[in-house]
């Protein structure tokens, strides 16, 4: 197994309004991208995050050789309780995410 950051390009976290986050992985070129697409299923980042699975989406974009997953923040953006106000550490969690080393 080998971590999805050194596979990919980048991976990046974000505010994506009040109530979401997103998280995009840039895989660089057409194989990491397809390879990415097929291990990081909405499932296994939904034990990742623990957050519902009807509250996380996965969107990809093939021109730009991209995977998404958007989600509901657990606290609104700003509030008392929101530690991550801009959403960027989020990134970490997916970083140390193990991947079959074939893929790599």
């Amino acid at each position: 197994m080998t971590k999805l950051v050194d596979i990919v390009e980048k991976i990046r976290s974000k505010n994506a309004g009040p109530f979401w986050i997103t998280v995009d992985i840039f895989c660089g070129d057409p194989e990491t991208f397809a390879s990415i697409r097929e291990v990081l299923t909405v499932c296994e980042v939904q034990k990742l995050l623990k957050v519902d699975i009807q509250c996380l989406k996965k969107f990809e974009i093939p021109d730009l050789f991209v995977v998404k997953f958007s989600f509901h923040r657990r606290e609104v953006q700003g509030s008392r309780t929101d530690r991550d106000m801009h959403g960027a550490q989020i990134a970490s969690l997916f970083s140390e995410l193990k991947i079959p080393r074939e893929l790599s």
